[in-house]
């Protein structure tokens, strides 16, 4: 797959993280690149790179929403697993240059930027609100309280304060 480009690769890394479990909605994939870069690359290049990846056979729409196709899970599933952001991408820029896409027609994807400046600007809503990005989980107090043993004090070691 020639050429790679950086939207590519942060694409790939965040439909991995955003479609876990079921097809990943377009704000949750932007939410996920938030997630792992710290921000969010263009509309125009986003497009783009959406249509690349579906025409070369590595992602697919399903169930109102967008997933890996099983050459891209394959690709995905030697990554390494205790790395940074950087050591992901430059793992996977390797993978794909060696790519080879099958020869059976793909389907491109077709998003408008309209689309995806819609989901952009819906992230950016929700990054405003209570929770900071769509993906991490919001802390309860319930859960923190539960957490913490009565009569034990954090910071002394698992003992009880001497009275």
């Amino acid at each position: 797959m020639h050429p790679i480009h950086d939207a590519d690769l942060m694409l790939l890394l965040a439909t991995t993280l955003a479609a876990k479990r079921k097809p990943a909605q377009l704000t949750e994939i932007v939410a996920a690149m938030d997630l792992l870069h710290g921000s969010v690359p263009s509309d125009a290049k986003l497009v783009e790179a959406f249509s690349r990846l579906g025409a070369h056979g590595l992602m697919e729409e399903a169930a109102g929403g967008f997933t890996l196709t099983a050459a891209a899970q394959k690709l995905m599933a030697g990554q390494p697993r205790r790395a940074d952001v950087a050591e992901h991408i430059f793992s996977l820029k390797e993978k794909l240059a060696a790519y080879i896409p099958a020869p059976e027609s793909h389907i491109t994807i077709a998003l408008n930027a309209e689309q995806v400046s819609a989901a952009i600007r819906a992230h950016r809503v929700a990054a405003q609100g209570a929770g900071r990005n769509l993906l991490m989980p919001v802390k309860s107090k319930e859960t923190d309280n539960k957490r913490a043993s009565p009569g034990r004090q954090p910071g002394l070691g698992g003992r009880k304060p001497s009275r």
